[in-house]
C-alpha cells in the first residue's frame, strides 16, 4: 500500500505538476492507495478557514477518493501511542511550511 500525504493527495487528484511523475506513476500503479483520515481533517480545517479552495468542494473530494479507489484509513489509539515517540518537527498539527496546494 502507498500512503499519500495531504499535499500528494491534492496534487494527484487535481493533476498538479507539483507531484513528480515518479510519484504520480507509483500512485497509479499501486494496487492499494490510502490516505489518513487526519489528511481529510486537515483539508476540512483549511477549507473552513478559507486557506484552501477545492474546485468541487469537500464532497467532490470525497467522491474523487471513491472514484480513484483511495482508501480512507482510520486513526487509532495505537497510532497516537507511536506518535509520542517520534521527533517533534512541527509544534502545530497540520502545520506545513512548504508550498500549499
Amino acid at each position: 500500500m502507498i500512503l499519500v500525504d495531504t499535499h500528494a493527495l491534492l496534487w494527484f487528484l487535481s493533476g498538479d505538476a507539483a507531484l513528480s511523475t515518479p510519484a504520480r506513476q507509483a500512485i497509479e500503479d499501486s494496487e492499494r492507495v490510502g490516505v489518513s483520515i487526519a489528511s481529510l481533517w486537515e483539508i476540512a480545517i483549511k477549507i473552513g478557514a478559507g486557506k484552501l479552495t477545492i474546485q468541487r468542494g469537500f464532497d467532490g473530494l470525497v467522491a474523487d477518493l471513491l472514484d480513484n479507489d483511495i482508501e480512507v484509513l482510520p486513526l487509532e489509539v495505537g497510532h497516537l501511542r507511536r506518535l509520542v515517540s517520534l521527533p517533534l518537527h512541527h509544534r502545530i498539527p497540520f502545520h506545513h511550511s512548504e508550498r500549499q496546494p
